[in-house]
């Protein structure tokens, strides 16, 4: 079902919505600019508000020694924000489908993920939303072959030189032939799953913060040492990204090894020890205490 299906079922339904696009042109392939004007012509010819933004997201990428998709990726989101502020929106809805979703879960688990990578890309995240989740690629493609649509194609997502391009073009199709032909489905199922337990391990968590926090303040909280060290490790790694997360409002560059040294430190319980798992946080160990403190 598309997206337009969806928003002409809520508009039935007597609700009230308004619809604004953001597209970005990355600047990379030489029909990028074809890819915008059809964007914005669709969207004239529909009175659908457009906002667009050009960004050499290659230069960027060199500039800022990042890969190419995390700069995109940076430059989609701070721009859909921007947009979502101006126009005074409360949802951002972007198109990820099922297919996005099995090609996540695997690179997460290539790149060594916890349990929280293998629930994927969830359905809401905050004022994120993707409707088109649990629609797979083939069911969008026939759906636009149904309704005589003509939609763009990236050039870029059939090249092998993107480790994402290579689970979509060669390692699902070559399980889906070989093993299982539902790949796709059995993933999305499974993430689920995975979602349904780590939120339930994460509630766990939360609630073992609120016991053994002692300050909250801006940039800083500190936590009992004693009451951290008798729980369990699953438990003791998601305070200590949960509280990095809630110090920092991030956890960029925080890793499992981060987490396992933290956690070390914590047993050893030695004085005016202190680790940095990325630049913008120290988490020290003192006065009975593990402090997180924003740098």
């Amino acid at each position: 079902m598309s997206l337009l299906n969806i928003l002409e079922k809520i508009q039935k339904n007597g609700l009230d919505f308004k619809i604004t696009v953001a597209h970005i042109n990355h600047m990379i392939r030489d029909e990028a600019v074809e890819d915008e004007q059809f964007v914005e012509e669709y969207c004239k010819v529909r009175n659908i508000p457009i906002y667009i933004k050009r960004a050499e997201i290659e230069k960027i990428a060199k500039d800022n020694k990042i890969g190419t998709e995390e700069a995109g990726r940076t430059v989609r989101y701070d721009f859909f924000e921007e947009v979502r502020k101006k126009v005074n929106a409360n949802k951002i809805a972007t198109a990820h489908n099922a297919n996005d979703n099995a090609e996540t879960i695997i690179l997460n688990i290539i790149r060594g993920c916890g349990t929280d990578g293998l629930k994927g890309i969830e359905p809401k995240a905050g004022i994120l939303i993707r409707p088109l989740i649990n629609t797979s690629r083939e069911e969008i493609e026939e759906y636009c072959n149904k309704n005589k649509l003509n939609p763009r194609k990236d050039k870029t997502n059939d090249e092998l030189i993107y480790q994402r391009n290579k689970v979509r073009n060669v390692m699902i199709p070559y399980v889906k032939k070989e093993f299982n032909e539902n790949f796709v489905g059995t993933l999305n199922r499974f993430s689920k799953i995975a979602k349904e337990e780590a939120d339930y391990i994460e509630n766990q968590a939360e609630e073992k913060y609120k016991t053994m926090l002692i300050s909250e303040e801006d940039g800083k909280i500190e936590l009992k040492l004693k009451l951290f060290n008798e729980q369990e490790n699953v438990i003791k790694k998601r305070i200590i990204r949960y509280t990095i997360n809630k110090t920092i409002g991030d956890l960029q560059g925080v890793g499992n090894i981060h987490v396992e040294d933290i956690i070390k430190m914590c047993e050893k319980n030695i004085g005016n020890k202190y680790l940095t798992p990325n630049k913008k946080i120290k988490i020290s160990v003192k006065n009975k205490k593990i402090v997180f403190e924003a740098i």
